[in-house]
């Protein structure tokens, strides 16, 4: 007879947990999974999924102003709110219903209740205790508010998913990615659009020469930016929001939205009492294999706070399942992730920025290309286009592609297997363009950047 209920019990079906789970499963191993949620974790409900949709929903405004130069007449065009987030519902509630059966066909056991670690290999889920060799945490995180005077009267990115009414004017708090992708969202549909970060720009840890590219695009667009300024209060004002800045002014909007950090899901499920240690923000700690203090216990995905990008979940559900149940000790290698902001317009990068480069190897040499894209030499639209390559001269292998504009997220995607097999800007020089599109300039980048003393970069 078997010593526990299960091999391995998973709590939170997000992404990580779900891919985790059925290659467990696949592998032989006897698995459970607790949601206490909805089926897909954060990506599929309230994260990347709703939020690209959203984007999606927020272009065709430019696409119809575009459309005038090629000969086109839009008549009449006009959005309905209540339309989209029925229609994204819709959607969600599809990929809910994947899920749940991917798992049940890869015979892993649901359990749709909160769960609870008791001790290492025991686990309290809906109203019974069970057991597993192997605990696996992947209870991701939640969007969280400032504590300050009126908090309670906004919102965030959960609940910006389900506004029974869509806002006329909204101020949007937060400099990361979540903050400009919503901020090219309600600007794209319509909405005056305040955005407040308390640093000198936003998204800290980008390239700085794609933070300021954007902040341009973005003005250009008619979102209201402000840097170095913070909402320290809210309160109700007829029918409106009054917020206090820290400038001592006021904006009065119709809601107020924060965007300036997760937490991890990792409080009141019994990790402290059953051992296991957390970083002082509740990341849960483990060690390159993704274990705990707690031998028995693992975590991945948001909750450990590393990277937080769903595909990054993927594969460390992937490793765990591959070192616990096939014979294959297995970790996760972070270098050169690419990744994407659905601004307006989109960002993707991979590899170093500059000055992590520069702290890096030192001497690089720089690359750029600023330019409108042909679509709009009819169009009329001033949005340009930003690309970046930094370069190790000492072996010439790329270090950092970067991309403003549209479609750089798919451009990139193909530019990161390039960066992960070590190409150097010869092979990029050596490899023919696919001629007209803005991909082919990151192949025809010949000049470098001067530096300042006048020297190339």
């Amino acid at each position: 007879m078997p010593e526990f209920d299960y091999d391995l019990f998973c709590i939170g079906a997000g992404s990580g947990g779900v891919r985790a789970c059925r290659f467990a499963a696949g592998f032989g191993a006897r698995v459970a999974v607790a949601e206490e949620r909805f089926m897909g974790g954060t990506c599929v409900n309230v994260g990347c999924i709703p939020k690209k949709l959203f984007s999606y929903a927020s272009h065709f405004a430019d696409d119809f102003e575009d459309a005038g130069g090629y000969g086109w007449t839009v008549f009449d065009a006009k959005f309905d709110w209540p339309t989209l987030v029925a229609n994204k519902n819709k959607e969600i509630e599809r990929l809910n219903g994947i899920y749940d059966r991917m798992l049940h066909a890869a015979g892993v056991e649901v359990f749709k209740s909160r769960a609870k670690v008791i001790d290492p290999h025991t686990v309290e889920v809906g109203g019974k205790r069970v057991t597993a060799g192997h605990i696996l945490v992947a209870t991701g995180g939640w969007a969280t508010v400032p504590d300050i005077p009126g908090k309670d009267l906004a919102i965030t990115s959960l609940e910006a998913f389900y506004l029974k009414k869509l806002p006329k004017k909204i101020l949007i708090v937060g400099g990361g990615y979540i903050a400009v992708e919503f901020a090219g969202i309600f600007n794209g549909l319509g909405v005056d659009v305040v955005q407040l970060y308390r640093g000198p720009v936003f998204l800290r840890g980008f390239d700085d020469d794609v933070r300021h590219f954007l902040c341009d695009e973005m003005r250009k667009k008619g979102v209201d930016l402000r840097f170095n300024h913070n909402v320290i209060a809210i309160e109700e004002a007829g029918g409106k929001l009054c917020a206090t800045l820290d400038t001592g002014n006021e904006e009065t909007v119709d809601a107020v939205m924060f965007c300036t950090g997760r937490d991890p899901n990792s409080r009141g499920i019994g990790l402290e009492e059953a051992g296991v240690k957390l970083a002082d923000n509740g990341a849960i700690k483990v060690n390159d294999y993704f274990q705990t203090s707690v031998p028995s216990i693992y975590a991945i995905g948001d909750v450990i706070d590393r990277i937080q990008l769903t595909p990054v979940a993927l594969a460390e559900g992937m490793a765990v399942a591959n070192t616990l149940f096939n014979n294959n000790p297995a970790t996760v290698d972070y270098t050169n992730i690419a990744s994407a902001v659905f601004s307006n317009p989109n960002i993707g990068c991979v590899g170093l920025t500059e000055a992590q480069a520069r702290e890096k190897v030192g001497r690089v040499t720089v690359f750029t290309s600023d330019f409108k894209a042909l679509k709009h030499t009819l169009s009329g639209s001033e949005e340009r286009t930003f690309m970046k390559l930094i370069v190790n001269p000492s072996d010439d292998k790329v270090l950092g592609c970067h991309m403003v504009g549209p479609d750089a997220g798919e451009i990139v995607q193909g530019l990161a297997i390039a960066l992960k097999c070590g190409a150097t800007k010869a092979q990029f020089d050596a490899t023919i363009g696919i001629h007209p599109t803005a991909a082919e300039e990151f192949v025809t980048m010949r000049t470098p950047v001067p530096e300042k003393d006048g020297t190339s970069s």
